[in-house]
């Protein structure tokens, strides 16, 4: 451990700064004079410099030459982001000397109302020492609940100083009360960041104490009884759903190996939504989803633990496997999807929404291309339409079609929410919160689209894309066929569109993007120039390769 030597001990003397400096401000509120403020002020010009230090210390040692283990980095993370957030008390402590200015001798603060405030604060940073040298993982989470205890007093002396305000006596000073006791409170947000990088270096990725407060119920409800030292996390980076993902694996005392799990953790509406569908499917086809290990709703947020799925995702598969694994999982996707349509088809007509989806998600498209905006033009007499109109006349279009049954469809059904097993040779789906009835034709464009957004062009791995491409157009037309479903060109085209348009909002590449939103005006033009007759219309195959 001699490389974190340095940056913690640098640590050490600014966590003893602030210390120093919370003293000094209580003082400061109680008697206050120049020379104390003046002190307050030259504390937070050290520990801008202290904090500096550290930054750089940490940096260096993450970009050195010598490898790091995840623990390290983790804890280098932690010291970092501990550091800034002392210095940001520390400004705290002189922006609340700066209020006093603003009160008079007969309107200063009630010394058994600001008290308490600073006893909790001192024995939150008194914690803070031992639990980064013990890795204590219970001091970490004390730490954090200082942050409500402080939050609860803030709550009472704001709900009294308004009702002073209100009663008309002195609404400058309890004004500036409100001010002093906010800082005081923001102090107790930092002290919140601080044990939850605590918790990082514990548990060894960065987590939120309600969400490891959450991760510790949602466990205790799937019947694990050992420690949470006894629990790894990582999380997975880069999920676009807005929802807190790791890979849980725990070990139980009597065990001894570690058994692995999916934590998801989000808005209610969205996990309970996930859990539901995740139980309707497990009804229908119970080996095809995984199984529900534990659930917890908290006051904002739930929190789903699922089973770890085996296997690889089919983008991998598709890009990195042996042809002849890639033909296999092929042939098994088409086998297993065209037993779900066939097992949950409803003869119901169904009214589709697609270009209804792709104005929803115009807004964001447009920040990252707004270039892919169009206005109408002329030439001679031809006319190109605005996108606005474009999705106007799609829009009414679509409206006078339907589709003629429904099926049970995945909702998301891009190659990574796809589970391939090479050795049991079957697939499995994760990610259903937006499982549904609905027209097959939505999931078979959004599958098409995952495959043609790849950022690869490198031309062996481009073709295996392309023959994956083909191989599930293919077996979709052909279900088509056997179904009797005369409109599913129409409606692919449609759904193509929203897809190609809506995909080039994760993606920074502008000659890619463009191809893609111009895949969609191509598709929407090619439908309004049509006659009207859908059963007649034919999508342009070569749009979905490139």
């Amino acid at each position: 451990m001699l490389t974190f030597e340095a940056p913690h001990d640098n640590f050490i003397f600014l966590l003893l700064e602030v210390q120093g400096q919370i003293d000094a401000t209580q003082q400061f509120l109680l008697r206050p004079t120049h020379v104390l403020r003046q002190q307050i002020s030259l504390c937070c010009d050290r520990t801008a410099n202290m904090q500096a230090v550290i930054e750089t210390k940490c940096y260096s040692k993450l970009h050195s030459t010598h490898a790091l283990s995840q623990g390290q980095v983790s804890r280098l993370r932690a010291i970092q982001k501990m550091a800034t957030h002392l210095h940001l008390i520390s400004k705290f402590c002189v922006n609340i000397t700066k209020q006093m200015h603003y009160l008079t001798i007969h309107s200063r603060l009630d010394p058994e109302e600001f008290t308490p405030f600073f006893t909790d604060i001192q024995s939150a940073l008194k914690f803070i020492q031992p639990t980064l040298d013990e890795g204590s993982l219970s001091r970490a989470l004390m730490i954090c609940r200082f942050e409500h205890t402080i939050d609860e007093k803030y709550e009472r002396v704001f709900s009294k100083l308004i009702g002073q305000i209100d009663s008309g006596k002195n609404a400058s000073g309890h004004v500036t009360a409100i001010f002093i006791y906010r800082y005081l409170e923001r102090i107790g947000d930092s002290l919140l960041r601080i044990g939850e990088a605590l918790i990082c270096i514990t548990v060894g990725n960065t987590l939120k104490v309600s969400q490891f407060d959450s991760l510790q119920e949602t466990l205790a409800q799937s019947g694990f009884t050992g420690s949470m030292h006894d629990v790894d996390y990582k999380a997975i980076l880069g999920s676009r759903s807005g929802c807190c993902i790791g890979v849980v694996e725990t070990m139980q005392p009597s065990e001894t190996s570690k058994q692995g799990s999916i934590y998801k953790e989000g808005s209610i509406s969205k996990i309970k939504l996930e859990k539901e569908n995740i139980e309707r499917w497990q009804t229908l086809f119970p080996a095809l989803v995984p199984n529900i290990y534990g659930y917890h709703e908290g006051p904002d947020n739930a929190a789903l633990l699922v089973e770890l799925l085996h296997g690889c995702t089919l983008d991998e598969i598709i890009l990195q496997a042996d042809r002849s694994v890639m033909n296999d999982a092929l042939t098994v996707l088409k086998h297993t999807v065209g037993n779900i349509w066939e097992v949950t088809r409803q003869d119901t007509k169904v009214p589709t929404n697609y270009i209804q989806q792709l104005s929803s998600r115009l807004s964001p498209v447009l920040k990252v291309h707004p270039s892919s905006v169009r206005d109408s033009l002329s030439v001679g007499g031809v006319k190109a339409f605005s996108t606005a109109e474009l999705i106007q006349q799609c829009s009414s279009l679509e409206k006078s079609l339907t589709a003629p049954f429904s099926v049970l469809i995945h909702g998301d059904f891009n190659m990574n929410n796809i589970v391939y097993n090479s050795q049991l040779q079957t697939v499995r789906f994760i990610d259903l919160y937006r499982s549904r009835n609905f027209d097959y034709v939505q999931d078979t464009s959004v599958f098409l689209v995952s495959l043609f957004r790849l950022p690869i062009f490198e031309p062996q791995l481009r073709d295996r894309l392309n023959h994956a491409t083909e191989q599930f157009y293919a077996f979709t037309r052909q279900f088509a066929l056997d179904q009797n479903d005369a409109t599913f060109e129409t409606r692919l085209a449609l759904a193509l569109a929203r897809s190609f348009y809506t995909s080039t909002r994760f993606e920074l590449n502008q000659t890619f993007a463009k191809r893609m939103y111009m895949s969609a005006y191509y598709l929407m033009e090619k439908l309004l120039s049509h006659n009207n007759n859908w059963e007649t219309f034919s999508l342009p195959e070569e749009i979905l390769f490139y």
